[in-house]
């Protein structure tokens, strides 16, 4: 018996980061002191040592059952961007410049190919978002995961200068909230979306016309990274007063984090266009409106407050970075929380 026999394969481990390695160069910062396949990650803290106050912030999350559709679709290269994207857009919602990213991935078995198509989705949201991939981890568990199953998880870490960490105390009546469009579900809500619909091949296969695509490419669209947007916003000389990442929890959870007591968000539901994702959810599951903004994030992945003197400035900055941007609402005096209308 040996460890191989037990269902551990060492060598495809070795292959995996051989496969992996060009992936994994391509997001390198000059800050980055050590290779792939050391005990440990290094960076440097020169990128930072001029702030008056420097200050890290951090943020880990994984994909969810999102990747349940990965198996069943036998697509790997997106989820990696998923990934990133859970973690860097928190820290990018708090003022954040993301430094570098860790990913971790757990198998029952070990296909060197997969795991490397795997962290290349990992490297293109490091890419994305300017961060580092410094390191890892990818752990065969036979027994513990089916062969063809895994998990995937990662922590990332940036870092503000304190005076510019985005709180929301500053908030006040007519703050103009500007919402940044999403790609669609990005990754949460999918143990509803599988209860809505089957998740079987000719299911995903099936072509909507209102999608422009099959219903399974609408779900698996990677979710987007508005990192260089709100970095595009900050170069602009516009301050962000406040900035939520709209996840797992929607509007109702979400918006409200941003804001001080006192101070209640105005969200106008026709302000945007709700991508056609989320209205076939809707029917197919025949779910309530306030569940879907309770659940999703109904077409606007970041929402942010600004001065309405900031408005033109922000909404350029975010064209700049490629993204799109809408005003959705203002904010106002009152009880803490979210009105939708």
């Amino acid at each position: 018996m040996d460890y191989k026999n037990a269902g551990v394969d060492i060598e495809a481990g070795y292959k995996s980061v051989e496969l992996m390695k060009k992936h994994v160069q391509e997001t390198m910062r000059p800050e980055v002191l050590t290779n792939l396949g050391g005990f440990s990650g290094a960076f440097s803290m020169s990128r930072f040592k001029d702030m008056e106050k420097p200050t890290l912030v951090s943020g880990t999350d994984g994909v969810g059952t999102k990747l349940k559709l990965a198996f069943l679709m036998d697509k790997h290269d997106t989820v990696g961007i998923d990934c990133v994207a859970m973690c860097v857009n928190d820290i990018a919602c708090a003022g954040g410049e993301p430094l570098f990213f860790l990913d971790y991935i757990a198998c029952g078995k070990n296909f060197p190919e997969k795991i490397a198509t795997i962290v290349s989705g990992v490297a293109e949201g490091c890419k994305q978002s300017s961060a580092a991939l410094i390191g890892g981890e990818t752990a065969e568990m036979p027994g513990f995961y089916p062969e063809d199953e895994y998990d995937l998880a990662g922590f990332a870490v940036g870092v503000v200068d304190e005076k510019n960490i985005i709180t929301g105390k500053s908030l006040k009546d007519k703050d103009v909230l500007i919402g940044m469009a999403s790609s669609g579900v990005h990754s949460n809500g999918f143990s509803l979306v599988r209860k809505v619909f089957r998740m079987d091949k000719e299911t995903l296969n099936t072509y909507h016309d209102s999608l422009g695509k099959t219903l399974g490419e609408a779900l698996i669209e990677p979710t987007k990274i508005y990192v260089k947007a709100l970095r595009s916003i900050k170069d602009a000389g516009v301050t962000i007063k406040a900035c939520s990442h709209i996840t797992g929890g929607g509007f109702y959870e979400n918006i409200p984090r941003m804001l001080p007591d006192g101070i209640r968000a105005v969200v106008e539901k026709d302000s945007y266009p709700i991508p056609p994702i989320f209205g076939l959810i809707a029917s197919e599951g025949k779910i309530e409106e306030q569940m879907m903004y309770n659940t999703y994030n109904m077409g606007l992945g970041m929402i942010l407050a600004v001065d309405p003197a900031d408005v033109d400035k922000t909404m350029e900055a975010i064209k700049a970075a490629g993204e799109t941007p809408y005003i959705v609402g203002h904010v106002e005096n009152g009880e803490k929380g979210v009105t939708l209308c």
